[in-house]
């Protein structure tokens, strides 16, 4: 399955439209964001857990990430409740489940193989620090190489100077509005802007989003994982 697979190309999604479609286990369901394979797959999605749902265990071929959104996601080594970030390594395993149900975004098999920091981060702890201009706070979730995960907090208001991305952008918005020249994107947005784009981003109402940059190399590994040495 190809869907939204050319990562050279822009995508901006309203996600809380999306149709869901099952998974092969009963009670997870998905909203597919970009995907490139089968059932094992290049994949970016919203995945929501049923109250009692699970999936078997399972490896990370190309690692996992996850940010809960509601809820509280669980596995054998602990319970992850919404605001938790969670990175599983190329070659980690686990048996997720939800009790009470839950909806997360998740990445699958798109982490660098020599990437292999397991990160579990409770968001909802604070850490946030200034950004580049006033109105910004930043959390930062994770870096590798050229690749910087963050939580964005835009005061109303704030607007932020005009800047490339050598190494492309991918947004999830998580609450409130965001901006740029081509649009404007409430709460549930997903954007990719690719390598090489640029925009200046504002906010008028004020937003958080979690942004991730750096992480859409060139070439892919045979697996559809970014491959080569890391950069930067």
């Amino acid at each position: 399955m190809e869907l939204h697979a050319d990562r050279t190309q822009r995508v901006a999604l309203g996600t809380t439209t999306l149709p869901w479609t099952p998974s092969p286990l009963p009670g997870v369901e998905r909203r597919l964001l970009d995907r490139l394979g089968g059932e094992v797959a290049r994949a970016t999605s919203i995945v929501r857990y049923a109250p009692g749902s699970r999936f078997d265990r399972h490896s990370h071929g190309g690692g996992e990430e996850i940010l809960v959104l509601e809820g509280t996601f669980s596995d054998e080594h602990g319970d992850h409740p919404a605001g938790t970030y969670l990175r599983n390594p190329a070659g980690s395993s686990h048996a997720p489940f939800s009790s009470g149900g839950c909806t997360i975004l998740v990445k699958l098999h798109q982490m660098h193989p020599a990437d292999q920091q397991t990160v579990v981060l409770d968001t909802r702890r604070g850490g946030w620090v200034p950004g580049l201009v006033p109105g910004l706070s930043v959390l930062p979730l994770h870096a590798f190489g050229s690749e910087h995960v963050a939580l964005v907090r835009w005061a109303p208001g704030t607007v932020f100077q005009p800047h490339g991305h050598p190494g492309g952008e991918e947004i999830y918005v998580l609450e409130g509005v965001f901006q740029d020249e081509q649009g404007t994107y409430p709460a549930g947005s997903w954007l990719r802007n690719p390598p090489g784009s640029a925009h200046r981003p504002w906010s008028e109402a004020g937003c958080t989003i979690w942004v991730k940059t750096g992480h859409l190399p060139s070439t892919l590994g045979p697996d559809g994982t970014p491959g080569g040495p890391p950069e930067g």
